[in-house]
Formats: structure tokens, C-alpha cells, sequence
């Protein structure tokens, strides 16, 4: 999620080749044979498509969409992409998602419940994005690995074995309230993370939210969220885009690191689990904001985020632009516009916006008063 992306695509397998590669596919019948990831993804496959998606729904009806999405063969997927159902194959790898297990942790009436999966991936996101207005609302893609991962600001991120990795859509009409979703997203993982630990019986892990949209534990950072949207028809298209490390203990640390170093004995937490988690919470979150906005999440978005209070240095062009001026600024809240709300020490109020690209927890923040 974190380091730089250099490598090279590596190929999955595919669906056509049902004659050339017998060992890898069968369609579903009681001689079903086993799909084992690892088995193919090490070497360049003689097929037309380079990866593989699945999709699966946690109900019939569910099921029932993903067949209509395979069979009507219209989503953007680029090429070397195929589409198979879950039920088509079978899945020999001890390190992939476990579907099952996901959607037996799954309590939503919407979110989450049509699922997309791959074991090597470019991009989640570009999956949920290109194919939002055409996804039921909630429909995830989830990836073991993914190789062009997208940071803010165009940043290109690796997504290493490990790493929890999933795409969703989301539909809104008021468009003043879209930069406050990627908000309810890092608050519903915080949350995610909480109710695992405690079904779990584990140590709390106090996972908390760097404004915009990163999540720190313990001063280092461990995951990240990207909102994007597009208008159409009159709503807003929104793709929520999460990468949290679970078990990959590289480049910074992981969730699973840190608790062995609270509790060596304690379980380690699943991918499975934190996403069904995540959705469980996210649901009821986002009713609440689309009822009563973000005002009625505020308070449980501050108890989780490390900025109440801080203070902070602005750096601002002087007027001859050649020179920088600083200004002391003391975190107060979010604006209602979903950016920083400071005041200065001489009392002005003023909304403070990212840089865009600063790795520095506050350096570089773009100031504007407010009357």
C-alpha cells in the first residue's frame, strides 16, 4: 500500500483456455476441479487475458446480479480481463481471500453483499470507477495483491500480499456532502478494527485518522483511504478506495505486528473479518450522515482523529512571493466545505487545505480566512 510500485504485471490465467489449461478451470459440475492461484501467477499464461475476476454474491438474488453482469459482457474491465462466477471455480490457495468467510461475517442490507475478487490485480479502484454507474450501490472488488494501486495526487502505490485491499461504490445526490464520504470511510475502519479486537477477545488496537484520509497507529502510518467521484444523471458516482495493513508487516508495520508485540498469544486478525466488519459499520454510519449529515458523526469522528486542538505552522507565498510566512494555527474542527478549521492566535478563523502532495503531518497547508 505503501512503497513505490517497479515491477512488472504479472499474469493470472484465464477463462478461455478451458482446453489448453484443464488443470486450472472447469466449468461447475461434480468433477469440479481446483483454480490454485499460485500456480499461475508465476509464469506468462499463452491466453488472451492476463487476470482473473471473480464475482459472488452473499444471497441468491445477489448471485443472480453477478450472472447478469458476466453474461450481458459489458463492463470496462481493459483487455486480458475475464469475468468468472464464483461457482465456476474453485479456489487452491491458502493465502486468497475466503469469500465464504467474508459474507458469513456479513450482516448489510446493501453494502458489500456483490463482491469482485481477484488474486493479482492493477487496481481496485480503477475496477469500481469505471464500472460505478452500472454496479448496484455497495458493490466491492477486493484484491490479494494489487499492482497500480492509486494514492492521492496521482501517487502510485504497490498493495504487497498482506495488505487488506478493496474498492466500493457508493451513490449521492447532494454534492456539498461528497468530501465529507471519505471522512465516514476512515471512521467506519477505525470502528471496523475496534469490533473485531472485541469479538476476537484481542488487545484494542487504536487505530486513528490523519486528516484527510490516512490511518496511523502508534505514530506510523498503516492505511489509507481515496474517494473519487464523477456526475451523471443527476448523482454523484462515488468510488471508496481502502488499503489497511493487516498482515504485512512492510514497508511500516501492520495491525497484526502490532498486536503480537501487545499479546504474543493473541489471535491474529483477518482480512475477512475487518472488511465484513467495515461494511457492518459503514452501513449504519452512513445512514446516520445521509439522515442527519456529518455533524452527527462529528463527535465520534474527533474522539478518532489526532488533530483536536493541535497546532500547527502555515506556510504562505509573502506577497513579493519570493518569501514564506508562517502562521501558528490551532486545529479546531472540520469546515462545513469538509476542510481543516484553525484559528490563529490573533483570533482570525480561517480553513486550511492540503498541499496535495506532503509526506510532513501539516507542512505546506493552504490557508484561507474566513469572514
Amino acid at each position: 500500500m505503501i512503497s513505490q510500485f517497479k515491477g512488472i504485471f504479472f499474469s493470472a490465467s484465464l477463462y478461455h483456455s478451458l482446453q489448453k489449461f484443464p488443470k486450472i478451470f472447469s466449468s461447475k459440475s461434480n468433477n469440479l476441479k481446483a483454480f490454485s492461484s499460485s500456480h499461475v501467477l508465476g509464469r506468462k499464461m499463452e491466453s488472451s487475458a492476463d487476470t482473473l475476476l471473480l464475482l459472488s454474491g452473499k444471497s441468491e438474488e445477489d448471485n443472480d446480479v453477478a450472472k447478469v453482469l458476466k453474461n450481458n459482457n459489458t463492463l470496462k474491465t481493459g483487455e486480458g480481463v475475464e469475468l468468472v462466477l464464483h461457482s465456476e471455480v474453485k479456489l487452491e490457495n491458502d493465502d486468497a481471500f475466503r469469500i465464504e468467510e467474508y459474507f458469513n461475517s456479513l450482516s448489510t442490507r446493501r453494502f458489500g453483499r456483490l463482491l469482485i475478487y481477484s488474486p493479482r490485480l492493477s487496481s481496485t479502484h480503477d475496477v469500481i470507477s469505471q464500472n460505478n454507474s452500472d454496479f448496484p450501490v455497495g458493490t466491492v472488488c477486493v484484491a490479494d495483491v494489487q499492482l497500480k494501486g492509486r494514492g492521492r495526487s496521482s501517487n502510485v502505490w504497490e498493495s504487497p500480499k498482506g495488505c487488506l485491499l478493496f474498492s466500493f461504490s457508493i451513490q449521492m445526490e447532494d454534492g456539498r456532502v461528497v468530501p465529507h464520504i471519505q471522512y465516514v470511510v476512515c471512521l467506519a475502519m477505525t470502528e471496523a478494527i475496534k469490533a473485531v479486537c472485541l469479538e476476537k477477545g484481542t488487545p484494542e488496537i487504536d487505530v486513528r485518522i490523519k486528516w484527510p484520509n490516512d490511518l496511523y497507529l502508534g505514530g506510523v502510518k498503516v492505511g489509507g483511504i481515496l474517494s473519487t467521484s464523477v456526475y451523471r444523471s443527476k448523482k454523484f458516482y462515488v468510488s471508496a478506495g481502502v488499503g489497511l495493513n493487516v498482515g504485512n508487516e512492510k514497508p511500516t508495520t501492520c495491525l497484526n505486528a502490532v498486536l503480537k508485540k501487545v499479546d504474543p498469544l493473541s489471535r491474529e486478525l483477518k482480512r475477512e473479518d475487518v472488511i465484513a466488519a467495515f461494511f457492518n459499520k459503514f452501513e449504519n454510519l452512513y445512514d446516520v450522515f445521509s439522515e442527519q449529515g456529518f455533524q452527527a458523526l462529528e463527535g465520534l469522528y474527533y474522539r478518532t482523529w489526532l488533530h483536536s486542538g493541535q497546532r500547527v505552522i502555515v506556510q504562505e507565498r509573502s506577497g513579493d512571493q519570493d518569501q514564506f510566512v508562517d502562521t501558528v494555527v490551532t486545529i479546531q474542527g472540520l469546515t462545513s466545505s469538509g476542510y481543516l478549521l484553525g484559528i490563529t492566535d490573533d483570533g482570525q478563523m480561517c480553513e486550511l487545505h492540503p498541499d496535495g502532495n506532503s509526506f510532513d503531518f501539516f507542512k505546506g497547508l493552504i490557508k484561507r480566512k474566513m469572514s
